[in-house]
Parts: structure tokens; sequence; C-alpha cells
């Protein structure tokens, strides 16, 4: 695949930086800030990372060899791959930052036809650093895999554990990609800022890199992704410290997105009447009687979309006959409600968008079976025209649902298959799913860029099909939870709740797959109210726990004419404790159990002055909850440090006289919870 524009914008995003003198006399150097510093050495001839010093822990990371960095490309007329490393290239000639916050090599190939140049560089303040590699072509060639990091590391492991890459099986997606490694002893992470780099350990080496397939003209470069490596304060909570530099890059600032969707109340039999009519109700129930902040967002889901004409002729993802052509009746709708327009849309064709897939096949348009193609160039522009336009006319929420395939499905370009046969279950094809898995987040990653340049405001989620990688986040605001139905199963709430916490619990637990994803930015499909046949005291026991999982992006799945006043009244209630307690999800965690064996656990999150535990007993037994409020429960360093104490409160009433009135920080205490039963403390920062 020839990326012009890629190779284009990636020379964009290796900055100028002004150099100080070069470096001639020095066969070593150190880089960095005052947080973090890498210590480089090319002596011999090589350049090599000896160590990285992380201030920060007052630790230091010691390599004791590796290839530093590798280029992997494909001659013209070749039919096997050149790996290169840093040992295939001359002694280099080497450039420092004045500040020592920059260091570059210029590296000649000493065969091979490509020169690389291989820059370290850190931003004052930040407890990261980042690392580069650009190549350049002295004849025609092919990039097929960047690998910016390759060093052997002693106490480096990946704390991710799944590896399921298939393209058929229900809840079968869980691929080894875009997550950060971690070294025990000196508390750093490590990885690639692309959500499709596979960052992991082979032999001892430490490997952060990725597939692609960018051909070079002679002259022409390609510039990688960046990787970074920071560090923490304390080993034991790496993980804080990688999510604190995941919420530094994200794409736009965590924010709670509070929104309106359509699918529950009408299915894809949405229309722009009965839109309208559901707006003008939620705002009415909640934002004007019940004094609740007004939504951000109605969103209208699957149904708008014109399947039945010709895309290649009327351009992509045309409105059909039952909302106006710019939806501008909707938009005034929801702009009186305080709040801007959503839109479902399914980037590869998905969930009832197929019917327009023929036309464009026999127009030629590159097609997978039974989806678009996401690396097709006459689609994917297309669709990049539609989605920026309608970013830049009144739609502030786009929910991508459907990118590389769906719970039970997923779909590849790989050479001799239609895309989702279930022979590409088998390992052999992994290397051809993950390059198409690549490219096709290269080119998605390229319209979210877009996207949120005409619109800053921008709120973007991709959703089935979706893989979880924080790196995502520099480019959308939230992910699909993954593996788990939209349909929450169970009979009664405590079940549904059981299977939706289940897949967190095997999202998040250590035992499980110790994804590293920060929970304030799954999109989880709840809460949700379709009937008015439960007890206001079961309503609010649910819709809290729900909400106590601590994601930003809230949205209400109604049928908005069933609920009756006392569901408004419990709804509402639910939507301010969710504004009240957001500060505290930036912290948000799973405490506690396995749902699925009974056991209690719950959500956790905290700022310096406040704080809340959410607890849930699954089980049909009277059990405790027994837990010390510290580090590991998410208290903030400073408050163990003070011995800060905290005034216990609930919003269930009921519950207040079984429950703790105080506790301070390091104290043990512990929680009684009936079968089936919820708790929910809220922390107040006592007056020191």
């Amino acid at each position: 695949m020839t990326t012009t524009s890629l190779r284009l914008s990636c020379l964009a995003a290796y900055a100028v930086v002004l150099w100080a003198a070069p470096l001639s006399a020095a066969e070593n150097a150190s880089v960095g800030n005052d947080q973090i510093s890498r210590q480089i050495d090319w002596s011999s001839g090589q350049v090599l990372t000896r160590s990285i010093a992380n201030h920060r822990g007052q630790t230091e990371v010691s390599v004791t060899g590796g290839d530093e960095f590798a280029v992997t490309i494909r001659l013209a007329g070749a039919s096997t791959d050149l790996r290169l490393t840093a040992a295939d290239f001359k002694t280099p000639k080497v450039n420092a930052a004045a500040d020592g916050a920059s260091l570059e090599f210029q590296l000649a190939g000493k065969s091979a036809p490509v020169d690389v140049a291989l820059r370290y560089f850190a931003q004052l303040g930040e407890p990261w650093m980042r690392k580069q590699v650009r190549v350049t072509a002295r004849q025609h060639l092919q990039v097929r895999k960047v690998e910016v990091e390759h060093l052997a590391v002693a106490d480096a492991y990946a704390p991710y554990r799944a590896d399921q890459f298939t393209a058929q099986g229900a809840a079968q997606w869980r691929p080894p990609l875009g997550q950060p490694l971690y070294t025990r002893d000196s508390g750093t992470w490590w990885g690639v800022e692309f959500p499709a780099a596979r960052n992991e350990m082979q032999a001892g080496r430490l490997i952060c890199g990725y597939l692609t397939a960018v051909d070079l003209e002679p002259g022409e470069s390609y510039t990688s992704h960046v990787a970074a490596v920071g560090g923490a304060d304390d080993p034991e909570f790496l993980q804080e410290a990688f999510f604190d530099y995941v919420d530094a890059i994200r794409a736009r600032p965590l924010r709670l997105q509070t929104q309106y969707n359509s699918w529950f109340d009408y299915n894809r039999q949405v229309d722009a009447e009965k839109f309208a009519a559901s707006v003008r109700k939620v705002h009415q129930e909640l934002v004007v009687d019940r004094g609740v902040p007004p939504l951000r967002v109605y969103a209208i889901d699957a149904g708008w979309q014109d399947v039945a004409v010709d895309w290649t002729k009327v351009g992509v993802w045309p409105v059909n006959q039952k909302f106006a052509p710019d939806f501008g009746p909707s938009r005034q709708e929801v702009e009186q409600a305080g709040a801007a327009l959503g839109l479902w849309v399914s980037p590869g064709c998905l969930f009832g968008s197929q019917p327009a897939i023929p036309k464009m096949q026999a127009a030629g348009w590159k097609s997978l079976d039974p989806w678009m193609s996401l690396t097709g160039d006459k689609y994917m522009n297309a669709l990049e025209d539609r989605l920026v336009h309608l970013a830049g006319h009144g739609v502030s929420y786009f929910k991508l649902d459907g990118v590389f395939g769906h719970l039970r499905t997923r779909n590849f370009d790989v050479e001799g298959f239609q895309g989702s046969e279930p022979a590409l279950n088998q390992p052999q094809y992994d290397e051809a799913k993950e390059r198409y898995l690549a490219l096709g987040t290269e080119r998605l990653i390229k319209i979210f860029q877009h996207m949120g340049e005409v619109n800053p405001d921008v709120y973007i989620v991709i959703s089935n099909g979706a893989f979880l990688s924080p790196w995502w986040l520099q480019h959308v605001d939230a992910v699909w939870l993954i593996n788990v139905g939209d349909h929450a199963r169970g009979e009664g709430r405590s079940a549904q709740l059981a299977y939706r916490d289940n897949a967190y619990y095997q999202l998040s637990a250590a035992e499980r797959d110790n994804t590293q994803f920060p929970l304030h930015s799954l999109f989880n499909h709840e809460p949700k109210k379709i009937t008015s046949d439960e007890s206001p005291d079961e309503f609010r026991r649910y819709l809290l726990m729900s909400l106590s999982r601590g994601t930003g992006f809230v949205e209400l799945y109604l049928h908005t004419f069933s609920l009756s006043e006392s569901d408004w009244d419990v709804l509402a209630e639910g939507m301010q404790w969710a504004h009240r307690m957001f500060p505290t999800f930036r912290r948000a965690r799973m405490v506690g159990g396995d749902p699925q064996q009974g056991q209690v656990y719950g959500y956790t999150g905290w700022t310096k002055t406040a704080g809340y535990l959410s607890l849930h007993n699954p089980s049909d037994e009277t059990r405790q909850f027994r837990t010390t409020l510290d580090r590991r429960t998410g208290l903030p360093q400073e408050a163990i440090d003070k011995g800060q104490a905290y005034v216990i409160t609930t919003p269930l009433a009921d519950d207040a006289e079984s429950l703790p009135k105080r506790v301070a920080a390091s104290e043990e205490f512990v929680v009684t919870l009936p079968p089936k039963g919820i708790r929910i403390l809220e922390f107040a920062a006592e007056p020191n």
C-alpha cells in the first residue's frame, strides 16, 4: 500500500529543534530532564542505550544489550524482508540540544540503501521521554516494520495477559496490541504511542514496535510513531503513573459526557418526529422539572442512513427520508435543549448498513465479506469527507459502531481470504491480521484528527470491533468495553449488574486480562431503563452502582415514554450524583472479588478531599467487605501522609445506620452486605 499522505503527516510530526554544536568529540551523553533521563553510548560506533534513570522514583533501568532499534524493509523486486538494526549503520553524526533535552543521531547504512535519523527527546517537567526513528530511502523500498525500542531489560514484563486474535468467536476479541510494558523494580512503563503497536517481551528483550506497509521512492522519508518511557514514584503504583500520562496526552480533556441515545427507544424505527418527542420529554423531565444540568448530546442511533441509493454517486452515509438532509430540524430541537446532535455511524458498514455495499463493490470499492475494508482508499476517503463534513456542520458526537467487526465476528484484509473465515483464527495468519489492523488504525486516526480540527468540541466513541488500547485516547474520547453485549443479561438488576461487571473484572483484574486502560474512558452501554416495573429503591441502587463504575461517558438508554414520575425522580438523583462525584472518576478503579463467583466487588474513586466506594454482593448470602483506606484503595499519597480523616455518608438513606461514620487514612473498616445488596459510601475530608 502506497501511503504518501502518511509519509507527509509523519514528517510533520518530526519537530524542528534548535541544536547546539555537534558532539564531535564525545562518545556518550545523557538526554532527558529532571524527572527522567537516558544514558546513550556510541563509543563502539553503534548507538546503544546503557541505562534509564527514573529520577522520580530514584531508580535505574539497566540495559544489558539489545538492538536499540530495528527497521524491517523489503527492497523492490525482493520476496523476503530485510531487518536492519543499529549495528547495520556507520559511526553516527550527533547533534544535541543546548538544554540536554534532545539528542539526534544521523546514521548511514553500511550496505543497505537506507539512512536513519534516531532522535531522543523530553519536555521540561514531564516524567516521561520519547524516541523516534526516521527512515530515508536511497532506492525504492517498502518499510514493513519498525521496532522503535529493542533493549535487554531484566525486570521488564508485559502486564496484559490476553492474546485472542480471532475472526470468529463470541466475546473472543483480545488482541495483544497497544498495551504498555512495565518494569518490576525500577518502576518504568514503555510503549509506542500507536493503538495497534505490539509492545512485547521476547527472550528478555523489551520490544516496542508495529507493522506497516509504506512505499518509499529514493530520497523520500518515513517517520515512525513515537515510543515513550516514563517513571513512577513507586513501582507498586506504576499504573497510576501510566494513567496520569494517558490523561496528559489524550485528544481532549476528560469530561463528563451525559447524553440520550435513541436505540432502546426506537431501534431502527427512529425518525425525526419520534426523536424530537424524546428530546423534549427527557429535557423537560430531567432538566426543567428536576434541575439536572443539561445533557451535552442527544444522539440518533442506527436508522437514519439511506442504504437504497448508490453511495458511490451521492456520497457515503446519506440521510434517508425520515430526516431532513442536513438534520436541520433535529439540530434545532437539541439546541433548544441546550445540547448538540450526535449520530451513529458504522465505519465498516455493519448493523443494517450492508445493503449499501453491493453498489460500492460493483464500482470497484474495496470490500471484505461481509463488510467494507478500512484500508480501501475510495471508501475511506469518502468516509473521511462525510464524517469531517458532519463534524463541521453541527454534529458533535459520533458513535462509531462496527470498526473492525463486532462481538462475534471480525474482518481482516488477508490475501486468499474473503475477510472473516474461521480459518483466520489460526495463529499463522496473525501477522497479516495485525498488519491490516495497523493500516486500518492509521487511516482512522487521520480521520479522527481532521474531525477534531473542524470541531474541537467533538466527542468520538469507537464501539464494536475496537480493541482496548489506552493510546486510542490520543484520538478518541471513549472505547467500547468489548466482549459483552449491549443488553445486560440476567433476571433482576443484581444479575444484570454482575453480567456487565464480570466484563470489567475480566478486563481489569490482575489475575485475568490485566488490561491497562482507564475506567473513566470506557463505553459500557448503561444505564438502561426500559420498564417501570421495579421499585424506586431497586432502580436507585442499580443506577448508582452502574454510575459508580466511573466512566465519564454516561449515555442514557431509555424507553422514554414508559417511565413513571418516580423513575424520573430517581434518574435525576443519579445524574446529579454523577455530576457531583465526577472529579473522583479520574482515579476510578475496581475493587474486591469476582462477580461470577458471587464475591463482593465494587468501585472506588478519589480526589484529595473526597471519594466514594460502591459495593455489590451478588450472592445469596450475607457477606462482609473488609478493606484499608490506603493508596491501594485509590487514596492519594498526600492524604495518607497527613493521616487525613473522612466523614462517611451515603445517598441511600436507609443504609446510613449500618455503615461506619468515620475513617482515617490507613485505617481498616468493614461493610456488611445482605444477599444481592448494594452499598454506596461517600467520603468527605474533615478539616484539619
